[in-house]
């Protein structure tokens, strides 16, 4: 077996050695491992094949909410030019049109930023694909930030509406993006959309009894009582620092 396999691979290297130019070669190769991934016992799993796409096809999305601060660029820009690409961009699939970035908005920054990063990847991006709808694709994206404790809450509560206006339920966000109902509604209110609130059902948290009325009308008093004193003594003729 072995044997056959060393053959197949000099084909495969006499083959490449017959493209044209680089775009064909890479996409030669990227067809050489999409064949293999499909023989693979880990075909479910995106990283088990990163293809190298040309980043004028790899397209940010319009809901990603993790912001990167300048440091953390630079870091992200040295950890690159020391040790390469060493995570692939998560995309999902556009019709006929090219990737949308998922997750690894930064690192495709960094290479269109850079002129020394993209010298060395010839322009070229690593990615692994996701097939999902838009729905599951933004899910996704949460997922990915969330997991690293980064993500901005005005851009998450445009996000909660995008999926809301996508038909996607509640329970759906709870359930893909790992919220409760709770910092769901806090995020609904973000918006302003008095729409978004048909399925509230209002947590306990959010009602208030008579004996908690009760019992803040007893705290008021109380100040109320404190405060009085404080004038009281305040306006005392016996009082030694009273101005004349």
């Amino acid at each position: 077996m072995k044997t056959k396999i060393a053959t197949l691979i000099k084909e495969m290297e006499k083959e490449l050695e017959k493209c044209q130019n680089l775009e064909e070669k890479i996409n030669e190769i990227n067809e050489i491992k999409l064949a293999i991934h499909s023989l693979s016992p880990f075909k479910d799993q995106p990283v088990d094949c990163v293809l190298w796409i040309d980043n004028k096809n790899v397209f940010a999305n319009s809901w990603n909410p993790n912001h990167v601060a300048p440091p953390e660029m630079k870091l992200l820009y040295t950890s690159i030019e020391c040790d390469g690409y060493t995570q692939p961009i998560v995309t999902g699939k556009m019709e006929e049109t090219g990737y949308e970035i998922v997750d690894g908005y930064h690192r495709n920054l960094i290479l269109k930023s850079y002129p020394d990063i993209y010298e060395r990847t010839k322009g070229y991006l690593p990615i692994v694909m996701i097939n999902k709808e838009k729905s599951d694709r933004i899910a996704s994206t949460i997922r990915h930030n969330r997991a690293r404790g980064s993500h901005e809450v005005d851009l998450m509560g445009n996000i909660i509406r995008e999926l809301h206006d996508l038909g996607r339920s509640d329970d759906w966000i709870s359930l893909h993006l790992g919220m409760d109902k709770d910092e769901i509604l806090r995020l609904k209110q973000i918006t302003g959309l008095a729409e978004l609130f048909k399925e509230k059902e209002f947590s306990q948290a959010w009602d208030r009894d008579e004996n908690q009325l009760d019992h803040d009308e007893d705290i008021i008093n109380y100040l109320d009582e404190d405060l009085d004193e404080d004038d009281e003594e305040l306006d005392s003729p016996n009082d030694e620092n009273k101005d004349e």
